[in-house]
């Protein structure tokens, strides 16, 4: 009866613990709902910003390209127009001058100042480019229709004495196309100015140069005149939508007065991303009438299934501390010097496993080892643990691969009562001089990259733990400038893919062939074997060690 109470007092709490989670549940998804539009608006509004501020760019320099053009075509003609100001038969030359050597240019006038020359008060030859046969014809301004000396190009320069560029206008009886005119004033021998020079500029290339800035399906381009004259805009373009609709981006273009100008409308921008957003939330109602769902059929076996969890757990715990335990005792920080780069990784098949390595660098020498335990789990991991605390106690002052290893063999052997062995490479490189004396324990034989691929001449000798007083024979191999040594267990070349094809050993040395550091090397082998064996489960521990050797003679 008292159990059935208790019980009936856990669902109660359960269910309460149930609504309150609903609860945060849908607080959490709406405000993670809410953060996710903005941050995705704000990106979205950030690579619109890239994109026309780019696109505003390379509009501009191509502006300025003929702009300078037409700049200098002016500014190189000006000497020329103040000869021809007292050789007045000759003042037709320098707008035919300015038009045939400037393609940019379709029209130019040296219209004088009025009663400058008393001989004929109005003066203003005019050369203009038939756009159809590319032919340069030639007129005269000084008519009372034209009247020239109220236009803009003309009053503007010659008020301020220097170069002006006029807002767009339809040259009507003189290049009778819609342009804009650079005008710059030109100065007799007294200072004072008697004409004006120019180069006009077909609006057209305008257009199709707006035509050719992309952005979005829907956006448009323009460009304004200093007075804010629209001179020339793409197709679409709605100049009275609301600016809190829109994202503008502008640019001016220098000296001129004109401003670039790209409009993006934000709802066609944001569309994608508010379907998304009604998409995410029939999603998030989804999953809270699952959560719901599924805290009622908790609630109702969990009294059941308590005390089965807390034993799972306080099981997976303990294994997640032997498991950090483990890792701690590895080396985290890898070395690196002018004469050695060296990387490592470990991977337990399990939370625990028997694969080890270490390193360090003691009197300009680096002694290493790597080593596989047989067996897995906490066996393996405990014989691990005390095999790498051996070999960092040994090497610590010895500089024998082989005595390191004899001393750790006769260690393990004496008190072996679970049969373990240990597979075991141990080196130890000098920085300097490159040689490199090594011991080989029943182990997988490095590999040594060089000139090409090969694995490290070893001889076997027997696995540690196995049996005390075992000889171990020491080799030793002098490494050239940029070899690596690649160290690795039998989880490498063991490794299975749904198939029960094993990676082997055809793959690692295939894999190893290109020049890389060592980092690299590291990466490549990691994503092969990951490649390989694709969804299979990981049956071993892997492990690897690469050492690259980079001191220069």
């Amino acid at each position: 009866m008292r159990k059935n109470r208790q019980d009936d007092q856990q669902m109660g709490m359960s269910s309460r613990a149930g609504l309150l989670l609903v609860i945060v549940a849908v607080v959490t998804l709406e405000a993670t709902s809410i953060i996710q539009f903005y941050f995705a608006q704000k990106s979205i509004k950030e690579e619109a910003s890239m994109k026309a501020k780019s696109e505003l760019k390379s509009a501009e320099s191509s502006i300025m390209d003929v702009v300078d053009q037409a700049e200098a075509a002016v500014r190189n003609s000006i000497w020329v127009a103040e000869w021809c100001l007292e050789n007045p038969d000759s003042l037709m030359r320098v707008p035919q001058r300015v038009v045939s050597d400037n393609p940019v240019v379709v029209g130019s006038t040296l219209a004088l100042v009025p009663n400058y020359d008393k001989r004929q008060p109005l003066c203003a030859p005019y050369a203009y480019r038939d756009l159809e046969s590319d032919k340069i014809h030639t007129v005269s301004l000084a008519s009372e229709e034209y009247d020239y000396p109220s236009h803009e190009w003309f009053v503007r320069p010659l008020a301020l004495g220097k170069g002006y560029w006029s807002e767009p206008y339809y040259d009507d009886g003189g290049g009778n196309m819609l342009m804009t005119t650079y005008s710059m004033p030109v100065r007799d021998r007294e200072d004072k100015i008697a004409a004006i020079l120019t180069a006009d500029i077909s609006l057209e290339w305008l257009t199709n140069l707006m035509d050719y800035i992309q952005t979005y399906p829907n956006a448009y381009s323009m460009i304004e005149s200093r007075e804010g004259t629209i001179m020339v805009s793409t197709e679409g373009a709605n100049t009275s939508v609301d600016h809190k609709e829109v994202l503008s981006f502008q640019a001016p273009v220098e000296r001129t007065g004109w401003m670039l100008t790209i409009v993006i409308p934000e709802k066609d921008l944001m569309a994608a991303v508010r379907r998304v957003r009604v998409i995410v939330s029939l999603f998030q109602l989804l999953g809270i009438a699952m959560i719901i769902i599924i805290i009622r059929v908790v609630s109702r076996n969990e009294v059941k299934y308590k005390h089965l969890n807390m034993q799972k757990e306080r099981i997976q715990s303990e294994l997640r501390i032997g498991h950090d335990i483990q890792m701690a005792l590895i080396p985290k920080k890898f070395l690196w010097r002018d004469e050695i780069d060296t990387v490592a990784s470990i991977v337990p098949a399990k939370e625990v496993g028997g694969d080890l390595y270490d390193f360090s660098i003691r009197d300009d020498k680096l002694v290493f080892c790597i080593g596989d335990v047989s067996g897995k789990g906490v066996p393996a991991a405990l014989v691990m643990a005390v095999t790498l605390s051996l070999f960092r106690s040994i090497s610590s002052h010895e500089s024998s691969p082989a005595k390191i290893v004899t001393f750790i063999n006769d260690t393990l052997s004496e008190n072996n009562d679970g049969d373990m062995f240990v597979t075991f490479f141990c080196g130890v490189l000098d920085l300097q001089t490159g040689q490199l004396s090594y011991c080989n324990a029943g182990h997988n034989p490095p590999l040594l990259l060089g000139e090409s691929v090969s694995q490290l001449p070893v001889v076997s000798n027997i696995s540690l733990g196995v049996m005390c007083n075992a000889k171990y024979q020491e080799q030793s191999i002098r490494l050239n400038y940029d070899d690596t040594l690649v160290l690795y267990t039998d989880g490498i070349t063991e490794a299975e893919n749904s198939k029960f094809e094993q990676f082997g050993e055809v793959r690692l040395m295939k894999t190893m062939q290109d020049k890389r550091d060592a980092k690299g090397h590291l990466e490549a082998l990691q994503n092969a074997v990951s490649d390989f064996v694709g969804d299979a489960s990981q049956s071993d521990d892997i492990t690897m060690l690469i050492i690259h050797y980079l001191k220069k003679s």
